[in-house]
């Protein structure tokens, strides 16, 4: 099963992750301004930079609740309405 191991902010909706299986990935994130409720808190470049892996989720979360699919992270998927990678 994949995971995050770690994260690191490179800037506003940026992201560099590890993952379990060796892979560094930076990501783009930009994509979830406009993903509802949950996501809004991330517009703020402050509360972005509070991202952590959470150890029982084996992903990324916010403060808020706010997380994401490691798959999608990794690159495994796509999201639904949006054609680029997590």
């Amino acid at each position: 099963m994949i995971s995050v191991t770690s994260v690191e902010v490179l800037a506003h909706y940026k992201l560099r992750l590890s993952f379990n299986d060796g892979l560094v990935r930076d990501v783009d994130l930009s994509y979830l301004q406009d993903r509802g409720p949950i996501f809004e808190p991330l517009r703020d470049p402050t509360f972005f930079a509070s991202v952590r892996v959470d150890p029982e989720a084996r992903t990324v979360v916010w403060p808020n609740g706010a997380d994401l699919d490691p798959l999608v992270l990794h690159g495994d998927f796509t999201s639904a309405s949006n054609k680029q990678t997590a």
